[in-house]
């Protein structure tokens, strides 16, 4: 398990590459990255805080829950924090395992803890207005589904 809350940029290749390199004996590798969408074609920035210490204590927690839950080699997960523009990767997440199935299952399984539950506040800034980004209701079921 990787796990890493930075300001920094990071090279989607070589992180992928690296990860790659580590799993041996694997028959699958996922990886996902999330880039900052600009759905209404205004915006300047995004601004995203966190608490250093829990926010990484929450992530290793649910890549924990997603080792447990599926047979995997190895998991990364990448998000990034401070001031990201438009088109900007704001994370990554990867995992292995000898199956496809777990591998892409506990990836999802990841992106949709990180996309609803992990202890980042995002607040979008326009040239005209800002605001915090809410919750949104197809993030949340999302996220019940893998209480089943």
């Amino acid at each position: 398990m990787d796990i890493r809350v930075q300001e920094a940029p990071f090279d989607l290749g070589r992180e992928a590459s690296a990860f790659a390199a580590r799993q041996t004996g694997m028959g699958a590798i996922v990886t996902f990255t999330g880039i900052v969408r600009d759905l209404g074609g205004t915006l300047d920035h995004m601004q995203i805080e966190h608490y250093p210490g829990m926010t990484e204590k929450a992530l290793r927690a649910i890549a924990e829950d997603a080792h447990a839950r599926w047979d995997l080699g190895g998991s990364l997960v990448i998000h990034r924090h401070g001031r990201l523009g438009p088109d900007d990767m704001i994370m990554m997440v990867a995992t292995s395992s000898r199956h496809r199935k777990d591998a892409f299952e506990a990836a999802m399984f990841l992106m949709d803890y990180l996309k609803s539950r992990a202890p980042f506040w995002k607040k979008e800034v326009a040239a005209d207005a800002e605001g915090w980004v809410a919750a949104r209701d197809e993030d949340e079921d999302a996220l019940r589904d893998w209480q089943r």
